[in-house]
């Protein structure tokens, strides 16, 4: 059996997008990805406002559209797919992280938003044994229809997670496959990020992801962190091995993160970095020495999830009462820790050379 391939490369603002175009060759993307299946371009949306490190971002999206579209890929088998939460907006997002606008319509193509009433959502049931994606929808998983049978290309940023550790192209299918109710599944996201990928081994004919590590972002992922200037680009048809990496030149042991070392075991993908074939850069020595820590939302998040307020799970997040966690989530990272933490780090940042391409996108 070959052995997974990542590619990696450092890259500058000034040569980003034919980068993108070398990296995603390197990493032999068209073995993974049938051109005559429609392609679907997962872009993450980890929140409304532009955040370095948070989003996919438009040179990302850029460089891998127009690596496509140069290889004979069909601007009209392609479609920009966005998910739905209940304290993000896709809508405000796609705009504030430039990517519709700016990236989606200079190409020509569709921008699909997963939720919206003109897109079916259907019952599935796996092949593949659940750990307990079943447990939790008893009533049965739902899944979007457009996405069975489509190729689909992960765009996750390279970012760590108070829930996860680290968050790339496994964690990227949360959001498109599972509906709005996906939050249930936090006390058991280790295993649902591994149920799904199973799921997305049985309904997608390829699976690729190119991730971001330009901006790269260390502490309590996904919005609450500190962005650095990294440099980086990785892409490969091997999700879990694409991760490994990720969490290696972060700073973690990759086995030591449940999700991998669970994908790993269940054969699902390459989590064994030993057993992995970097090609382009030389990464043996990088380290971020990332940590993720906390903040005051995931302390009480964490609480309800593992801690003692798990008796009131059900009660807090699963009923009529429900909706103030959303309205909790926003008032902290909305109003209170993007306008008095977030703006200024965004400034900073945007005085940085990525940060100036940012802004002449």
């Amino acid at each position: 059996m070959p052995r997974s391939r990542v590619a990696v490369l450092k890259t500058t603002p000034a040569t980003v997008v034919g980068d993108y175009h070398r990296l995603m060759r390197l990493a032999d993307y068209q073995s993974n990805l049938p051109k005559e299946n429609q392609t679907a371009l997962k872009i993450n949306i980890s929140w409304q406002n532009f955040y370095p490190a948070c989003s996919t971002t438009p040179w990302q999206l850029d460089g891998v559209i127009s690596t496509l579209l140069e290889d004979g890929y069909t601007k009209e088998k392609l479609y920009a797919c966005h998910n739905r939460t209940v304290v993000v907006s896709a809508r405000r997002g796609e705009v504030a992280n430039k990517q519709k606008q700016v990236v989606v319509d200079k190409y020509g193509v569709r921008n699909i938003h997963l939720y919206e009433r003109s897109e079916p959502w259907i019952r599935y049931t796996p092949k593949t044994k659940m750990r307990v994606l079943d447990q939790v929808y008893p009533e049965g998983i739902r899944i979007p229809k457009r996405l069975v049978g489509s190729n689909v290309i992960h765009l996750p940023t390279m970012k760590t997670h108070v829930f996860t550790t680290i968050t790339g192209a496994m964690k990227n299918a949360f959001g498109g496959l599972l509906f709005e109710k996906r939050h249930w599944t936090h006390s058991v996201i280790h295993e649902t990020l591994v149920d799904l990928l199973a799921i997305q081994k049985e309904i997608h004919p390829g699976l690729f992801a190119a991730m971001d590590g330009t901006f790269a972002g260390d502490g309590p992922g996904p919005r609450c962190m500190v962005p650095h200037v990294k440099n980086y680009i990785l892409a490969s048809g091997d999700m879990v091995a694409i991760d490994t990496i990720a969490a290696k030149m972060m700073g973690f042991d990759p086995l030591s993160i449940k999700f991998i070392r669970l994908a790993n075991e269940q054969g699902l993908g390459c989590g064994d970095v030993n057993q992995i074939e970097v090609v382009g850069e030389d990464i043996s020595n990088v380290n971020f020495h990332f940590q993720v820590g906390d903040t005051f939302a995931s302390h009480g998040q964490k609480a309800i999830y593992w801690g003692p307020l798990k008796p009131l799970e059900h009660l807090l997040l699963r009923t009529a009462i429900t909706p103030w966690s959303y309205v909790a989530s926003r008032l902290y990272h909305d109003v209170y820790w993007y306008n008095f933490v977030g703006r200024a780090r965004v400034r900073q940042a945007l005085q940085t050379d990525w940060g100036k391409l940012f802004a002449s996108y």
